[in-house]
């Protein structure tokens, strides 16, 4: 294989309250991000979102921008207080015009939009009302779906329901990490994850219901991926499944003090795809589990056309003496990107194998990226070898995994610019463009001239004879 399939969909992405600041302006209610980050100590340094990159002000440039990395397919997410700023009941026109007139601009630089409805800006109001513990929140998020896909549907086809619920339930919710910033028990995480999962699944069903043009429909999950420490050997690999889909060996004690329950696949991907949760998690939940009313479970299970899935980092496991999934730890000063995270390409490999092998689904990475240390240099370059040696070795980690028959559709890489990186403010930068923030100047890295390289020649520039 020296190059990715024809039809092969490269691009880049980014999420609205990361990049598109205006947080007050023209009618847009307040997130629940915009109330975190008020909080003292939450964020770094104090930082918010309410300028991030002005890309409300500046979506023209920053297409323009796309348009010369050539740049042929872009995921965005719709800001729910931006459109509905009670999150219900009446529409912001100038809030719902942004997307529209955003839509225009790409189409008319030839760039494909991916549209995502939730990327975590959950509206204030209704946090209030409950939030995700209310069992009207997958009404409200279909009716709100309802309304963007109306407006945008005779033009955009590719649509995600929700980005990494694992995260804004897990880290929002369980850890208080996130925003809303709770710290709630495990029924309430649970039922809030239920709820979630009925909301994807009512959108799902809005998104089919009113699509001006036929929609290919997915989500963006964490792919919480494990790694065999030998892939020749078949323990090692039935380990790491194991891993990426079993219950943990704890009791229901242990679980009701864990922070990590729900970052599991099959969690939520059984319940979505398969209709049903995990049985192993059922009993290991015990009494914590919400009460699943009749037909929620048919709801939630919409058919998708593809498993979009957020791959950043795997971990290392090898089979235990009773063959169950033990913990490899990475190697003693092994290479770590700026967040702490471990560089893993053998992630991009085995994610979507086994998912796939699981769920029979097309597969759309749609997130993958580092931070690092980028900085302007004094020749106005910005240089970041490291990204490009990153990308590479993932990449044909992703290339491998389609010659052995896995069916990847896209990628998307994270992000296309530098941008608010959550509870860790502006100090992490993950861009392909790189952000001053002080003068919102864009200046496109090294590694953006590389990758628009590599998307003109679907891949061959890394993959050549492999």
């Amino acid at each position: 294989m020296n190059s990715f399939p024809d039809q092969f969909t490269w691009g880049a992405a980014a999420a609205a309250y990361q990049i598109e600041g205006a947080a007050f302006e023209d009618g847009k209610g307040a997130s629940v991000w915009d109330m975190f980050c008020r909080r003292p100590g939450r964020v770094y340094k104090g930082q918010d979102g309410s300028v991030a990159c002005d890309h409300y002000h500046r979506y023209r440039e920053d297409v323009a921008l796309m348009r010369d990395l050539h740049v042929p397919a872009y995921r965005f997410s719709i800001s729910w207080p931006r459109v509905l700023p009670a999150g219900t009941g009446n529409v912001n026109p100038k809030g719902l015009d942004f997307y529209d007139k955003l839509v225009d601009e790409l189409l008319a630089a030839k760039i494909t939009p991916w549209v995502t409805l939730f990327h975590w800006d959950y509206p204030q109001a209704l946090y209030l009302r409950g939030g995700w513990l209310n069992r009207d929140s997958p009404e409200w998020f279909a009716n709100y779906a309802q309304v963007v896909v109306e407006k945008l549907s005779d033009r955009v086809t590719n649509w995600m329901t929700l980005n990494e619920p694992q995260c804004f339930i897990g880290l929002g919710h369980q850890r208080d990490l996130h925003a809303p910033g709770d710290k709630l028990g495990l029924h309430e995480v649970l039922v809030a994850a239920h709820h979630t999962l009925l909301a994807h699944g009512r959108a799902v069903q809005a998104i089919r219901a009113v699509a001006k043009r036929k929609p290919w429909v997915g989500w963006a999950v964490v792919g919480c991926t494990s790694i065999p420490e030998d892939e020749a050997k078949p323990a090692d690999v039935s380990a790491a499944r194991q891993a990426m889909f079993s219950a943990p060996k704890k009791s229901h004690e242990e679980v009701l003090i864990s922070d990590d329950t729900v970052f599991n696949n099959a969690w939520w991907a059984d319940a979505a795809i398969l209709g049903q949760y995990p049985s192993d998690f059922v009993t290991l939940f015990g009494d914590s589990m919400p009460k699943i009313a009749d037909g929620d479970l048919k709801t939630i299970a919409q058919p998708l056309d593809f498993y979009g899935v957020n791959i950043y980092q795997g971990s290392l496991v090898r089979a235990g003496a009773d063959g169950a999934p033990q913990g490899v730890d990475q190697p003693v000063g092994g290479p770590h990107t700026t967040y702490d995270w471990p560089v893993t390409p053998a992630c991009l490999y085995w994610g979507p194998k086994l998912l796939q092998e699981r769920y029979k689904l097309p597969i759309v990475i749609t997130e993958n990226g580092l931070a690092s240390m980028d900085w302007v240099a004094a020749n106005n370059t910005v240089p970041d070898a490291f990204r490009i040696d990153f990308l590479t070795r993932y990449l044909r980690e992703l290339g491998r995994a389609i010659s052995d028959g896995v069916d990847v559709r896209g990628y998307f890489q994270w992000s296309i610019m530098d941008n608010f990186e959550w509870n860790e403010g502006y100090k992490q930068r993950f861009g392909l463009v790189h952000v001053d923030y002080a003068t919102q100047k864009r200046t496109p890295k090294q590694s953006a001239h590389w990758y628009r390289e590599l998307m003109a020649s679907n891949g061959r520039t890394i993959l050549g004879n492999t």
